[in-house]
């Protein structure tokens, strides 16, 4: 029971950390991020936070 406790407190700890944004993009940009998350298998937030990790990832690459 100890161990599902600590897990239950890990997944609160880390979903609090998560930041919510508003964002407003086209429609078009919407339906093609969401075609694009349909063929990944994720959800439309989670390929937004993936193409915003991969950049960000790319970016402090070209700086070191």
């Amino acid at each position: 029971m100890a161990g599902k406790k600590t897990l239950e407190i890990d997944i609160k700890e880390n979903t609090q950390e998560k930041k919510q944004v508003l964002l407003r993009i086209s429609a078009r940009l919407w339906n093609d991020l969401a075609g694009w998350a349909e063929d990944d298998f994720r959800s439309i937030n989670g390929q937004i936070e993936f193409l915003l990790t991969e950049a960000v990832k790319k970016r402090k690459n070209k700086k070191d």
